[in-house]
């Protein structure tokens, strides 16, 4: 009964994303890109390591993610308004600010697409007699080498277009998901009640595992580098659309798994979330696994190609597009083998938060520049400092 449920509503959300006027709708295709990201930067990881380490209390340090999040967008935003209307007319400063972020931005590619093969390899091996560590990370070296020889002899042409396949593939099971998760909580719900466990982290540790887990939604930013498909006012609806879709999912989903599963009812990993949905349904572990392979090779395929497009632009092709493949791909094994996805999940949220503290100092000194919008200018450096300290402090999940 629960996995006919669970595929009726695949099959149900799969028909409606493809509907013609809703797949070909423009601002629908602008929304997709960045919803993507974020939905593919932590959604399998989240929701149980915020059960885990927050208990009730997962819900909304979910949406505190979120909203900071969408705080960093807002930096973003005005940064795109201001491109769009001053052009290269901008501030020197501004200029500078805005190199140093694309620098920050290609770096923190860089660790995105370790985390996005490391889950890959994760969750490839996570349902098979060889679910271990070890096999994960060969999984994941292989995946890299296969990345390499594609950017460096081919290109990812033909591989980008797999986003715009796995997209509506990844959001029709997550619907499944939810609706198996609200079935199950409903089934127990006579018999064992609502988890209100209290949190196992508190204090600061629970603030700077919260920082360090910031690359889980990150992702929005992507926006910013679609000028030549899409106008400002496009780019700027959509960032947020795609924000608004992804805090939705991700708080109902975090508030249905918290409230389902106790602290501790499932060994932490960052392959929890299939261990927790073999309970719910037996369809739903097949079908993350598919999704989690499919959008985390995706991502990867888009932050290699950004990342490599950003160091030739920015080193006025002094290093080529392959060159940063390669230098990408060393610094990537480098981190499969010397530390595990959690730590290489901190060490993304710190790239991306000092990419947010430059767009947000950026957004800055543009607002005081404009007297009557100064009050702004204060808060985009509130936002600045936010990202220097999730820099500095943001800390790893213990598993």
């Amino acid at each position: 009964m629960l996995t006919a449920a669970v595929l009726l509503a695949v099959v149900a959300s799969a028909a409606v994303l493809l509907l013609p006027r809703i797949a070909d709708a423009r601002w629908w295709r602008a929304t997709v890109t960045p919803l993507a990201s974020i939905i593919g930067s932590g959604f399998l990881v989240l929701g149980p390591v915020l059960d885990a380490s927050y208990g009730i209390w997962a819900t909304a340090v979910m949406f505190g993610l979120c909203l900071g999040a969408y705080l960093f967008g807002a930096a973003i935003r005005d940064n795109i308004a201001t491109i769009d209307r001053l052009g290269p007319e901008r501030n020197l400063w501004q200029l500078r600010l805005d190199t140093a972020a694309s620098w920050s931005l290609a770096f923190a590619y860089t660790i995105s697409v370790a985390y996005y093969l490391n889950l890959l390899g994760s969750f490839s091996v996570s349902l098979t007699p060889l679910d271990d560590p070890v096999h994960a990370r060969l999984v994941t070296t292989a995946v890299y080498a296969f990345v390499l020889a594609v950017g460096w002899f081919r290109g990812f042409g033909a591989l980008e277009r797999l986003e715009q396949i796995t997209v509506s593939a990844k959001l029709a099971i997550i619907a499944g998901l939810l609706t198996g998760l609200v079935l199950f909580l409903l089934d127990r719900l006579p018999e064992s009640g609502l988890d209100l466990s209290p949190p196992d982290v508190t204090g600061w540790s629970g603030v700077t595992l919260a920082f360090g887990l910031i690359v889980t939604v990150q992702g929005f930013e992507t926006t910013r580098y679609l000028g030549d498909e899409y106008d400002a006012r496009m780019r700027i609806r959509s960032m947020r659309m795609a924000q608004w879709i992804a805090t939705a999912i991700y708080v109902i989903y975090v508030a249905l798994l918290s409230l389902a599963f106790a602290p501790g009812e499932v060994a932490l990993s960052e392959t929890a979330i299939i261990d927790m949905m073999k309970v719910v349904a037996p369809i739903l572990p097949i079908l993350l696994v598919g999704a989690a392979l499919a959008a985390q090779f995706s991502a990867a395929v888009a932050d290699t190609g950004g990342s490599g497009g950003l160091i030739e632009e920015l080193t006025r092709g002094r290093i080529g597009v392959r060159q940063s493949y390669a230098v990408l791909t060393a610094i990537g094994l480098t981190m499969t083998w010397g530390l595990n996805v959690f730590e290489i999940i901190a060490y993304a949220s710190r790239a991306f938060a000092l990419y947010y503290a430059l767009q947000s100092a950026i957004a800055a000194h543009a607002a005081w520049q404009e007297p009557a919008q100064r009050w702004r200018a204060f808060a985009f450096a509130a936002l600045a400092v936010l990202g220097l300290l999730v820099l500095l402090f943001g800390e790893a999940v213990e598993a």
